[in-house]
């Protein structure tokens, strides 16, 4: 996540967590518990990215593609700020498949009717769950566009078919991902073959961001269980973490995580530290009724050995 200043916790959200909308207060009730990075106030509910109870996971992401928010209230939907979808989703499905039944029942809102002005947030939306289905869910239309992606990867901008047409100047796509016919799990979708094709661009721009992490996942290797799945995606993380540099732009990469389905687990780790910092959904967490907020200390931790 690049801003120019960290503005969100590792925190726990319970089953049945009431909450408001920004657009127009209506006021819903979660079904699940999620842990993820955000933040929560009496007023505001911004979730990040995360992990639900059943292993559904989400993260939004910048957009500049021409979203397409409503600016009318229509009472027979879920009108919401685009930033609040990701913690609507978590708290209410658990599949992607069961999202993608619902999604005509939710409108992004602008704010030209809402109770709360809250700025053009142009997002869009990466989802995975334990079946292994990868999709981006773009706001370019309404309904909202939901688009398979078995590459596992994508970036802020710009829209998702774009992204990947970039590519083709750095791998070659297997004939299964070209006819669309990935089956779910499928850990590469590119042949190998690299003979003839560009390397990828070392700058950071959200395009070359997203052609460096698409590259190098596709020839790492598949990791045997979550702990080299966290080693794994570490690495391919640094690849793609811009550092700060102040005299040249605001932002940079505030934080980075990992989200595990299978064992609802969430890794965290902020600019300035060296370790990581993981918040797991156990089931006696169920139980609570509370939302909780772990407030990690965003400064360097040294282990010293004598």
């Amino acid at each position: 996540m690049d801003w120019p200043v960290l503005a969100v916790s590792p925190l726990f959200v319970p089953r049945r967590f009431q909450w408001a909308t920004a657009f127009d207060h209506r006021v819903y009730t979660n079904k699940y518990a999620l842990i993820g990075g955000g933040s929560l106030s009496s007023t505001r509910i911004d979730v990040s990215d995360g992990v639900n109870e059943h292993g559904l996971m989400a993260q939004k992401l910048t957009f500049a593609n021409g979203a397409h928010y409503v600016d009318n209230r229509h009472a027979n939907k879920v009108q919401l700020a685009a930033y609040e979808f990701i913690f609507w989703v978590l708290g209410n499905f658990k599949t992607i498949d069961e999202l993608e039944a619902h999604l005509d029942e939710v409108e992004l809102m602008s704010e030209l009717h809402s109770d709360t002005k809250y700025g053009k947030p142009e997002l869009h939306f990466a989802l995975a769950d334990k079946t292994g289905r990868i999709v981006v869910i773009e706001p370019t239309t309404n309904p909202m566009q939901v688009i398979n992606n078995p590459l596992g990867v994508v970036t802020n901008s710009p829209h998702f078919a774009k992204q990947l047409a970039q590519m083709n100047d750095y791998v070659e796509f297997t004939s299964a991902f070209k006819a669309g016919r990935v089956p779910l799990n499928t850990p590469r979708v590119t042949t190998g073959r690299l003979s003839g094709k560009t390397n990828p661009p070392g700058y950071y721009s959200p395009s070359a961001r997203f052609i460096r992490a698409a590259y190098l996942k596709e020839r790492a290797d598949v990791p045997a269980d979550e702990k080299e799945g966290l080693i794994s995606e570490w690495h391919l993380l640094d690849s793609v973490t811009v550092p700060q540099n102040s005299r040249h732009q605001r932002t940079y990469s505030v934080y980075r995580a990992v989200t595990v389905a299978e064992s609802r687990s969430y890794y965290f780790q902020s600019y300035h530290r060296g370790d990581i910092t993981k918040l797991q959904l156990t089931d006696n967490m169920l139980t609570w009724t509370k939302p909780k907020v772990y407030h990690v200390p965003d400064r360097l931790t040294v282990r010293e050995v004598k």
